[in-house]
């Protein structure tokens, strides 16, 4: 059986050295697929870009833009019983993108009109079978960031989905509140990403069972 991780940044560019993007590092993903393989899955990573190294079993699809990063998800997800969805793509890209590099010009502002891009998870949700499950990553940094990604698991037709905020970026540490799909905390691990991997492994395996049937 086969899992699917996207991993790592999207990048939106605004002119073709400038870009949109965040600091996810890659290094939660790659955890990640190492749990998965110990865990005798196959594993396909969809990877914006990254410095991190992956691991060597694992096959990587890189990207760079997020609606680059839906359509490969999209051609992958079919053949796989699930998907973590540890990357952090851009919420919003520029409505066009300039075709020479943008020059500063003393005393003028620069205005940028910026579109949503397409939400990855909620579409594979939309094509999920019976079969498959989404487990979901919520980055939240307000006060109400339960009840928010409550709200993202039910958009995403999730299965569980994993809580944290961003001190994890670029850290070897990870704090992960899990939560299934009543809204209820089954889990809070902190650890390194290595072993907060491992234990999401195991909850995936303990709580989400019609995918391992056969």
């Amino acid at each position: 059986m086969r899992i699917l991780i996207t991993s790592g940044p999207t990048r939106e560019y605004l002119d073709p050295v400038r870009f949109l993007s965040n600091g996810s590092s890659g290094k939660m993903g790659a955890a990640l697929a190492a749990a998965a393989l110990s865990a005798g899955f196959d594993v396909t990573i969809v990877s914006g870009p990254v410095l991190v190294d992956y691991p060597k079993h694992a096959e990587i699809i890189p990207v760079t833009s997020t609606d680059e990063m839906l359509q490969r998800c999209l051609q992958q997800f079919p053949s796989c019983v699930g998907v973590i969805g540890a990357a952090a793509p851009c919420d919003y890209k520029p409505e066009s993108i300039v075709p020479q590099k943008i020059t500063k010009q003393q005393n003028k502002e620069l205005l940028l009109k910026l579109i949503e891009t397409p939400d990855i998870l909620a579409d594979l949700g939309r094509i999920k079978r019976t079969d498959q499950w989404i487990v979901p990553f919520a980055l939240e940094t307000n006060h109400d960031s339960k009840s928010r990604a409550i709200k993202k698991l039910h958009q995403k037709n999730g299965d569980l989905i994993l809580l944290n905020d961003p001190k994890s970026m670029y850290s070897d540490l990870t704090t992960i509140e899990v939560l299934d799909n009543n809204g209820q905390t089954i889990a809070l691990i902190c650890d390194t990403k290595e072993r907060v991997a491992a234990q999401i492994m195991s909850l995936i395996q303990k709580t989400i069972n019609a995918q391992f049937s056969s």
